[in-house]
């Protein structure tokens, strides 16, 4: 059975961080990409950041440039997103999905592409 489950949701006041975790288990991690995708109250989705397996590039949206870092640990199946300088319109459910054809951009990408997701982990910025 596919798995992605997120965790390392929760409260934190403007300025914190928040570090995400998913972890992986009923498919070869390895040869997936993996993004983050969030969606806040009332809006659409909107991708956050990923990362390819082959080539482990990275890509982020602009509104989370230098504050979140994307990583991957195969060992471990998982994948992190380190939130910093968290904002209150960082405030969103974190859903985390994997690509099998290792496509990572976030920028103009169509979700829907992805092949599995996770349930999601909320993240409540405080200002």
């Amino acid at each position: 059975e596919v798995q992605l489950v997120e965790s390392g949701g929760g409260l934190v006041q403007a300025g914190g961080s928040l570090r995400l975790s998913c972890a992986a288990s009923g498919f070869t991690f390895d040869d997936y990409a993996i993004g983050w995708v969030r969606q806040a109250p009332g809006k659409e989705h909107e991708g956050v950041s990923c990362i390819s397996s082959i080539d482990v590039s990275t890509d982020y949206a602009d509104s989370v440039k230098g504050r979140f870092t994307i990583s991957r640990d195969n060992a471990k199946n998982t994948v992190y997103l380190q939130m910093n300088s968290l904002k209150p319109e960082d405030t969103a459910v974190y859903y985390c999905a994997a690509d099998r054809a290792d496509n990572c951009f976030v920028v103009n990408w169509d979700i829907s592409a992805y092949d599995y997701w996770g349930q999601g982990t909320q993240v409540n910025v405080s200002s």
